[in-house]
């Protein structure tokens, strides 16, 4: 069985867990403010918004060592919808593999909305899990235990790739944050 922690419990947190739940896994929740909890998965999800991670990685780096870290946050000016706050070269993902270097670091569920992980389709497609990275084992576990939930994962290639999954989750956000999507909406892959 496979142990994944996740970071955060609200919508996104929750749909993660459920789909990994589904497909088998323990789930250790944990709060994205908690720097004290002992991780026990092999992988840990960080549900949580971006300006979290620095302080995640600072308090947990011993114990992220070795083990798959998933970033699915979307590094947004909050405050005016209008950009990206990690330079036009770099990714999220890219950083917070910067500040934990002996994690393998994966960027994924960026591009999804909790509605289409809980339902398992965007329209008529199957929900489709991007995942970028450098460690091919880490993006294979984490693409078996999605498929194992009931959703599609694809790989999407090295973790400079995340730059493009960030700009992706950046134009789907702001599209439902001016309406011109619901929250249940996504881009699907067809194949």
């Amino acid at each position: 069985m496979t142990s994944i922690t996740i970071f955060g419990n609200g919508n996104m947190g929750q749909a993660i867990g459920g789909v990994l739940a589904k497909g088998g896994a323990s789930i250790q929740y944990v709060g994205s403010a908690d720097t004290t909890a002992q991780l026990q998965g092999g992988i840990v999800v960080l549900a949580v918004p971006h300006p979290a991670l620095q302080q995640i990685a600072a308090a947990y780096a011993d114990q992220l060592a070795g083990k798959t870290v998933v970033d699915i946050t979307n590094p947004l000016d909050f405050a005016t919808f209008d950009a990206l706050v990690v330079p036009a070269d770099g990714s999220a993902a890219a950083e917070l593999q910067a500040l934990i270097p002996e994690a393998n670091v994966l960027k994924a569920f960026n591009t999804t909305f909790a509605a289409t992980l809980n339902t398992g389709a965007v329209g008529t497609q199957k929900t489709t899990v991007l995942i970028a990275g450098d460690d091919a084992t880490a993006k294979q576990a984490l693409a078996a235990a999605i498929q194992a939930g009931g959703l599609e994962a694809v790989d999407a290639g090295a973790l400079s790739r995340a730059r493009e999954l960030e700009a992706i989750g950046f134009l789907q956000l702001t599209l439902a944050v001016s309406e011109k999507v619901g929250w249940n909406a996504g881009f699907a892959l067809a194949r």
